[in-house]
């Protein structure tokens, strides 16, 4: 047998990992988009059949699904070690310039320069998000089937209000049963091709050589992880309980957002509105209005949007520092939150990848992942919609119609200037290719130029 093909140490992965943190804009669909360019188009690191296998799984989790994808393909090529550095580069953008932006806004208010550049990223990241959606479904809706699957999902989500995790769990068993009553209605079209020259992904030929221990289910190194992933996410909770007690901001911040980590399923928006209603309705720790400005922040920054937890947390301390200098106090805060949400997701990755990668080939459990994949594309095609309407439009009504909701924007509030930026973001993307940075460096500039004029 040949030995296997020359594959990238972790040191010339590493400016790939930058590369992808830098560029990811636009939520987990333009997050997701971007990793599937640079990883199984571009660098041919990884095949379409194990990263929509690698994602499936990811949507079922709990927590920021892009982030925990890219973990998942770091410890697939490199173990653990890959795992952290793809995982930690994928929010550290974001860290930065959260913390920054969240600085500004505590000392300074609303900076009409800054809002001027977050008026133009934002209806960039419509566009953004709108060619995600065209990559992914693309790739993801091969027969009727599956497009029904996808429409039926858009149906439930956005004008049934159905809980994403049931139109998932309906998808997969939906899924199965197609598997065994009509097999060809969802077959899966051949993956396993990073492109369509006929190149096999790095990964696929050095597996083929034998699979690497760190893929094998191993039940020591699930308890090994569990408990020191374990130890790592709840010790500070633990820590906080007993030094400072329950009552205070910084325990209440890690022990919701830990919480938040366990029961938020549903993708990025359902975990934002779960999010957003605790802290401002119950905890206190925001207005209404502040919220929209954190969440502006994490739309417009590298990284997850459930970054946003960053602000909460930091504008949370801020107003209760304690015998701390307000500023730190909200510098910690933000950490204490950020911790608190993104550990779990290396601790559900490093458990639970061995065994997803060992069903890769289950032809049932294929049949169900397909079927979520097409859900997935119905739910991505709600975020863009969503998304549309509060980016494009000052005011939009909901009509309820037979136990359903329509949400109609108010056409005589529609913002011009934002339209006109995402107009010229989309033709930039579809019609002449620009790339992702382009996109958003010319969207930033023609939002200050609306400023000044």
């Amino acid at each position: 047998m040949s030995s296997p093909p020359a594959f990238p140490s972790l040191r010339e992965a590493f400016p790939t990992w930058v590369r992808i943190a830098l560029l990811s804009f636009g939520g987990p669909a333009g997050q997701i988009a971007v990793m599937h360019r640079i990883l199984v188009e571009e660098k041919n690191w990884i095949s379409e059949r194990r990263f929509l296998h690698a994602l499936n799984y990811c949507m079922l989790l709990p927590g920021p699904e892009a982030h925990q994808l890219a973990i998942y393909i770091g410890w697939l090529m490199h173990r653990v070690r890959g795992g952290l550095m793809a995982g930690v580069l994928f929010v550290l953008p974001g860290l930065v310039s959260l913390g920054a932006l969240s600085l500004i806004y505590a000392a300074y208010g609303e900076v009409p320069l800054v809002a001027a550049i977050f008026f133009g990223l934002k209806a960039a990241v419509l566009a953004i998000v709108l060619e995600a959606l065209q990559r992914i479904s693309r790739r993801a809706l091969k027969t009727s089937a599956s497009v029904v699957i996808a429409g039926l999902a858009f149906v439930g989500i956005f004008f049934g209000g159905v809980p994403f995790p049931l139109i998932i769990l309906a998808a997969g068993l939906g899924g199965m049963a197609l598997q065994r009553v009509a097999p060809s209605w969802l077959k899966a079209a051949s993956h396993g091709k990073a492109q369509d020259d006929g190149r096999e992904a790095l990964i696929d030929q050095t597996f083929a050589h034998g699979v690497p221990a760190h893929v094998k289910p191993s039940l020591l190194r699930l308890l090994k992880v569990a408990v020191i992933g374990g130890a790592l996410w709840l010790g500070p909770l633990l820590a906080l309980f007993v030094v400072l007690g329950p009552d205070n901001v910084f325990t209440a911040i890690a022990a919701f957002n830990s919480k938040m980590a366990v029961v938020t399923f549903g993708g990025a928006y359902a975990v934002l509105s779960y999010m957003a209603q605790q802290a401002v309705e119950h905890f206190h720790w925001l207005k209404p209005s502040e919220m929209l400005v954190g969440l502006g922040f994490a739309e417009t920054t590298p990284g997850p949007l459930i970054s946003v937890v960053q602000f909460v947390g930091f504008m949370a301390v801020f107003r209760a520092p304690g015998l701390l200098n307000p500023l730190l106090a909200g510098t910690l805060g933000g950490l204490m939150a950020k911790w608190s949400t993104f550990v779990p997701s290396f601790l559900w990755i490093f458990m639970g990848g061995p065994y997803v990668e060992a069903l890769i080939g289950n032809k049932a459990l294929n049949a169900a992942l397909s079927a979520i994949t097409a859900a997935v594309v119905g739910v991505i095609l709600n975020l863009t919609v969503w998304f549309a309407l509060q980016s494009l439009f000052h005011q939009v009504d909901i009509l309820p119609f037979g136990g359903l909701r329509f949400q109609v924007p108010v056409l005589a509030t529609v913002d011009w200037a934002a339209l006109a930026i995402f107009a010229g973001a989309a033709i930039g993307l579809f019609c002449f290719k620009l790339g992702v940075v382009t996109v958003l460096a010319a969207s930033c500039a023609a939002g200050l130029a609306l400023h000044f004029i």
